[in-house]
């Protein structure tokens, strides 16, 4: 079956599916631990029932997605040592301890208070629980630190010397960590956390105000998420645009496929607004352009020079064609994600931000663009690194075990399965939670929810013990 392919290839094809499909998780995960704290937070300072209700409503969704983001993280590190044994043979000692200081400062951190969060609420005092929640919000925001801080390096390397044996070896830890990319990166990156998890609480609160206009937990979800948009939109706009003069600075090849630049311009570069790239013929079709607009945005400067792909070896070119289309999927989300912004301001300051069923209707529509606008940017990043694992330094077909490529497919072709069987119950779930309105007196998860999601009634006696943790 897969006789024929390149096992280098299908090993790319396979990492860029687990990591993809276990991106979607921790993106929504990271700003909805920091939404349950500011909730249980406004719960303790009011005293309004209504924060401590929606805690509950999103605890038990947070519960279920921080679960399958962690089960589907497990699988890249061993393609690590399967696929891309020479990757990390020369790059081990960078990367080993980035991903170690992941673990013990975050993953710890999360795993230590979890239990607390979820089932403590009634066994702890309120300041203890506030404080595990807290914990575990932090501890998502170091684990993307941490894994940010490795991925930058790859795209920046610095800090790094290379020994006899040609692997990187630390020489400045501080350099390692704050590499060029990093601080740019790791901003972008927990804005599209945030956003990506406001355009769902913001989507569901549409879902529910659509069916039922006076239900308080859906009006106040619903508000602080067009809240959250209309303040981190703008902002991710600015970080984004900052990131790609960076990404320009050290990465201007990633850049130039980005723009459609196959030819350079002395004289000012238009902005390829949309285009059909011919990879092969290094020009684009069917181009609708903005003249020198590109220089604007990257140069502040209507006539500054800017270099094309001409200027670059063939073979240093990432894929054109899906890097221009996965930048503009991610900006064009980007775009939408500021126009509901302002026309939920729009509703707030004409009072009808709870009565007005076409903001509601565009909400609900939007609620997916968070997970296709950090995709699309984790593909535009990736893909545009190629054909480098460590940028400049290590190329992917250098870094990739020798293996054969039926084995390769083999495997892959299993991952889809299972991921297909496996998360989409688990999406199914979530979709089902969130189908449910918020009401007063929410309860919040239970040790029998698994069990009773799988479709099992257990016993009375065991029943029981799930839900009080005493044994049966």
């Amino acid at each position: 079956m897969f006789e024929g392919l390149d096992a280098v290839f299908l090993a790319r094809l396979q990492f860029a599916f687990t990591v993809s499909f276990h991106f979607i998780f921790p993106s929504f995960s990271i700003g909805l631990a920091s939404y349950l704290a500011v909730l249980e937070g406004l719960w303790l300072w009011t005293g309004r029932q209504v924060y401590l209700d929606l805690f509950k409503y999103w605890l038990k969704i947070f519960a279920l997605a921080f679960g399958m983001g962690v089960v589907s993280g497990i699988v890249m590190s061993y393609q690590f040592g399967t696929n891309w044994s020479v990757f990390s043979d020369k790059a081990g000692p960078v990367i080993g301890p980035l991903m170690a200081y992941e673990v013990l400062t975050a993953f710890f951190l999360e795993a230590g208070f979890l239990g607390v969060m979820l089932f403590g609420m009634n066994r702890v005092g309120k300041g203890l629980h506030f404080t595990a929640t807290l914990a575990v919000a932090i501890g998502t925001f170091f684990s993307a630190f941490w894994i940010l801080s490795a991925n930058s390096w790859m795209q920046t390397p610095a800090g790094h010397a290379i020994n006899a044996g040609g692997q990187f070896v630390p020489v400045d830890w501080w350099a390692i960590i704050f590499n060029p990319s990093f601080p740019y990166r790791l901003v972008h990156t927990v804005f599209g956390a945030y956003l990506t998890t406001a355009l769902v609480v913001g989507a569901v609160g549409a879902w529910h105000l659509l069916r039922e206009r006076g239900n308080e937990g859906a009006r106040v979800m619903f508000s602080m998420a067009m809240g959250m948009i209309t303040v981190v939109a703008p902002l991710q706009i600015l970080a984004g645009d900052q990131h790609g003069l960076n990404t320009l600075e050290h990465q201007p090849v990633k850049v130039m496929a980005m723009e459609g630049h196959f030819e350079s311009h002395p004289d000012g570069a238009p902005l390829v607004l949309f285009a059909w790239p011919d990879e092969a013929a290094g020009k684009n079709l069917f181009a609708v352009e903005i003249p020198k607009a590109s220089s604007l945005i990257l140069k502040h400067s209507w006539d500054a020079p800017l270099k094309g792909l001409d200027t670059v070896d063939r073979k240093d070119w990432p894929p054109v064609p899906v890097v221009f289309w996965s930048f503009r999927i991610m900006v064009g989300m980007g775009m939408l994600m500021l126009t509901l912004a302002m026309f939920s301001l729009l509703a707030r300051v004409r009072r009808k931000l709870y009565e007005w069923p076409l903001l509601h209707r565009f909400a609900l529509a939007m609620g997916p663009a968070g997970f296709v606008a950090v995709i699309a940017g984790w593909v535009t990043t990736e893909v545009g690194r190629q054909p480098y694992t460590v940028y400049g330094l290590l190329r992917t077909i250098d870094s990739a075990s020798k293996l054969d490529a039926p084995a390769v497919g083999a495997s892959l072709v299993s991952f889809i399965i299972v991921y297909f069987f496996a998360f989409g119950a688990g999406t199914y779930y979530i979709l089902k939670l969130m189908s449910h309105p918020p009401h007063r007196g929410e309860e919040g998860p239970r040790r029998d929810q698994p069990v009773r999601a799988a479709g099992i009634t257990p016993a009375p006696a065991v029943a029981e013990s799930l839900a009080t943790g005493k044994e049966a």
